[in-house]
């Protein structure tokens, strides 16, 4: 990537649609939109042109919140890789830069035993994309809450197994999951020190993270708040993301998505 493009997750608040999305971002200096693949991986055709005629804009891609890859039952752990590879397939197909996800539940074990099975589901995955010449970056996300899996140590563990999958970093779920740490230009700067050192430089310059205002209690995530109305340290991450030259997507995911999407670009352009 050429630099760090500032995204909202999901078509700005006062478009009316697709048709006017990219348009509206433009006039807001934004530079792009993470398409969010909520209830299903579907889009229409008119969407698909207007998403494919958005000029020089970055997207990227959030699959179904019905992923759990650690499912008890077989067919819906089928069901969840079909809603990855689907991302992915839509990824390629709208041009997207890249694609993330929350891919799974503890269900009681420990976190060794689901790496090992997000290894092995993930193996079907990037050997099914490859069979189909898909070679989009494949994100499990870090998530908010204790009961999921997704820490970041886990993701890199993931990550070193395959040359398509990459994290995903959402520092506001890593600042929830932990009560309030990482919240601090030191803690920004060991993440993404963490990342380079065991990734290496690429997983620096194809960045894709996440960052919004954050409410949570003792087990995590609770929902996403403005900055305005939150603890989260948005400032100290884009000083740590400024020192470290990182480029790639960071799409903002909170409630007023452009208004705090544009907060953080005029910021990181200050610095």
């Amino acid at each position: 990537m050429d630099k760090l493009h500032f995204l909202t997750a999901g078509i700005p608040s006062n478009a009316k649609d697709y048709s006017n999305a990219f348009e509206i971002l433009e006039q807001d200096n934004l530079d792009g939109l993470e398409v969010e693949f909520v209830h299903g991986v579907r889009y229409s055709p008119k969407t698909r042109e207007y998403i494919l005629s958005r000029g020089n804009k970055l997207i990227t891609h959030h699959g179904p919140y019905y992923i759990n890859l650690n499912s008890k039952e077989e067919d819906k752990k089928q069901a969840s890789i079909k809603r990855v590879l689907d991302t992915a397939r839509a990824g390629q197909d709208l041009g997207a830069y890249s694609i993330t996800y929350h891919a799974a539940f503890y269900l009681g074990e420990d976190s060794k035993a689901v790496t090992k099975k997000m290894i092995d589901c993930h193996k079907i995955i990037v050997d099914t994309l490859c069979e189909e010449n898909n070679n989009i970056w494949i994100r499990p996300e870090t998530t908010g809450k204790n009961s999921q899996w997704g820490t970041l140590g886990e993701i890199i563990e993931l990550s070193k197994e395959f040359k398509q999958v990459l994290p995903c970093i959402d520092f506001a779920h890593m600042h929830a999951r932990n009560n309030g740490i990482y919240n601090t230009y030191d803690e920004f700067c060991k993440i993404l020190e963490t990342l380079g050192n065991n990734l290496g430089d690429i997983a620096l310059n194809n960045f894709h993270g996440h960052v919004a205002g954050i409410e949570y209690g003792l087990k995590g995530e609770k929902k996403h708040l403005i900055f305005e109305e939150a603890d989260f340290n948005y400032k100290d991450l884009l000083r740590a993301m400024k020192k470290f030259n990182i480029k790639g997507a960071l799409v903002c995911e909170s409630p007023n998505i452009e208004i705090d999407a544009k907060i953080l670009k005029d910021y990181y352009t200050s610095l």
